[in-house]
């Protein structure tokens, strides 16, 4: 496998960074607030009905004998974690769609940024513009996302390869991560799915690296309030300096010829 796990993880820390740079920042606010939004009904729906969710699935799996109530305790971590990434994964589906526009304007101003091109603001007409296309391809993601992410969680219950299923899991979430992300400059550069997917799968280790660091950080409370700006940001600096030619010193000159401007 090519690539660098460090060198990928460093473009999402790089993109952590650039969120309050002058001409960028105003662009990350919607993104972020659906964010906030979101995680926010999330952890209220969660602390609200988690128990009530868990109980019901525990009563569904095992029959109503006295004698069998020692495997509740069992199954319960089980459950309470089957329960916590249905809800976290749900609310992340809707808010990647809704941002999705948002986020599609965001890596294209920052792909300007990073070539020294004068960012200009995006009326809504450019925003309302861009649904369809980003709808369609977070739709895209999903089709190739659910088969996958189901056969992994029917793996948890199976004997001896339930032991791995959380490892393969993990992996799967920060390939997912990889592709949720590095698709908006690929998309707004007309890199079909496809091809977006086999260039993620040359630099392999890279993609995993970056989509690691950004899976890590959604399970940091507040700091997964940024965390897809952030993604965003870095995934738009891997596509140009990995995919388009450009080195991170050939950036730097630029960006600075364009504040000179």
């Amino acid at each position: 496998m090519k690539g660098n796990p460090f060198r990928g993880a460093n473009f999402f820390m790089r993109g952590l960074a650039m969120l309050p740079e002058k001409g960028i920042r105003h662009f990350v606010l919607v993104p972020l607030l659906i964010n906030v939004f979101l995680f926010t009904g999330a952890i209220w729906l969660l602390f609200d009905q988690m128990g009530y969710w868990i109980d019901y699935l525990l009563s569904s799996i095992l029959p109503d004998w006295d004698w069998l109530q020692f495997l509740r305790y069992l199954l319960w971590p089980l459950v309470a974690g089957f329960v916590l990434i249905t809800v976290y994964y749900s609310f992340s589906v809707v808010a990647n769609i809704i941002a999705a526009p948002f986020n599609g304007i965001l890596s294209e101003k920052v792909e300007q940024r990073l070539r020294g091109v004068t960012v200009t603001d995006s009326g809504w007409q450019e925003i309302i513009a861009l649904i369809p296309r980003t709808v369609a391809r977070e739709i895209s993601k999903l089709l190739y996302y659910l088969p996958r992410l189901l056969f992994l969680l029917v793996l948890t219950f199976i004997p001896v390869l339930g032991i791995v299923a959380p490892f393969l899991l993990f992996l799967f979430g920060c390939w997912m991560m990889a592709i949720q992300y590095c698709d908006y400059p690929m998309d707004n550069n007309h890199v079909s799915f496809r091809d977006m997917k086999d260039s993620l799968k040359q630099r392999r280790l890279t993609s995993v690296g970056f989509g690691g660091l950004v899976s890590v950080g959604m399970m940091i409370p507040l700091v997964n309030l940024l965390v897809m700006p952030a993604a965003v940001i870095g995934a738009t600096i891997f596509w140009v300096e990995e995919y388009t030619g450009d080195t991170e010193i050939d950036l730097t000159l630029r960006q600075d010829q364009g504040r000179l401007e």
